[in-house]
């Protein structure tokens, strides 16, 4: 069995992602791995080839950054990446630049990957998410937070990237048939210091709305981390590989449990939900199999 770990990265110093952890995050159960380094402004190239590691594999891209319609440009970069994958390649494991995988899920999604290998039906594993807010002490806990998603597909040359690149499907347009896993990705993307996260989402947002609207929106030089429905306190560990970065912490966020809200929406959605046993509504860009 041949995995391959691919990813994409663009100025990954400025804006403070924990590449590094996610990478080293999934290296233990990776033969290689794919980095397509976009042109940066900042020392990110560096950055990733600084990695110790024989089995990382660096490509050099230029982002087309005339693309500004639904994160798109985001969904072509990582077809590059995967398209450096060799076909020898069973299973590929895509992971983003602000995510990291625990390594008590290890054994969990080997076990997968070497279980489904000869069954050609299961296209992709599933993973559930932990979406970490303001600080490494909270997570998001409301229904606007997507709960699953794809990070592990079976090599083939039909798949790409869907969207602003959050998933997978293979051509034409098909959604890829998965198991879902007992294994969870902790997202870090809204851990940063307050003016780092506003610099990092004006950035971004330049792939989904025009210029005018990059003005009204960002006009403040700080992200106001006050603005969030629900969080819980993460009570369990994170990963060993971001120990070092949780220690250099510099900024402080609280967050009072008791003005945790919900919108009328996701409390009639709750409701229902909890009648017809399934959650109305939510994301799926996916087909999930019962084995």
């Amino acid at each position: 069995m041949k995995v391959t770990g691919f990813t994409i990265a663009r100025n990954v110093v400025k804006y403070d992602y924990p590449i590094v952890e996610a990478i080293t995050s999934v290296l233990p159960l990776c033969d290689e791995f794919i980095v397509a380094v976009g042109n940066s402004e900042d020392n990110t190239l560096e950055l990733i080839k600084s990695i110790p590691s024989p089995k990382i594999r660096v490509i050099e891209t230029i982002w087309d950054d005339s693309i500004r319609t639904g994160g798109r440009a985001l969904a072509l970069e990582t077809d590059k990446a995967f398209s450096a994958i060799s076909p020898t390649t069973n299973w590929c494991f895509y992971i983003q630049a602000d995510e990291v995988l625990h390594e008590k899920y290890y054994d969990i999604v080997k076990q997968a990957m070497q279980q489904h290998l000869n069954n050609k039906k299961v296209e992709g594993l599933l993973f559930s998410y932990k979406h970490f807010y303001g600080s490494y002490d909270y997570y998001g806990e409301s229904w606007r937070w997507y709960r699953r998603e794809i990070r592990v597909v079976r090599y083939s040359p039909s798949v790409f990237s869907y969207r602003d690149a959050q998933g997978f499907r293979i051509k034409p347009n098909r959604k890829l048939n998965v198991v879902l896993i007992d294994a969870v990705i902790y997202h870090y993307g809204w851990v940063k210091d307050p003016q780092t996260m506003q610099a990092k989402r004006k950035e971004w947002s330049k792939y989904y709305i025009n210029d005018e609207l990059l003005t009204t929106r960002f006009k403040a030089n700080e992200f106001d981390y006050s603005e969030v429905d629900s969080l819980q306190i993460f009570r369990e560990t994170h990963p060993r590989v971001m120990a070092d970065r949780i220690n250099k912490k510099n900024w402080k966020f609280d967050h009072d449990l008791s003005k945790n809200k919900y919108s009328f929406k996701e409390k009639v959605k709750r409701f229902l939900s909890k009648i017809i046993g399934y959650r109305i509504g939510e994301y799926k860009n996916y087909k999930l199999l019962k084995l």
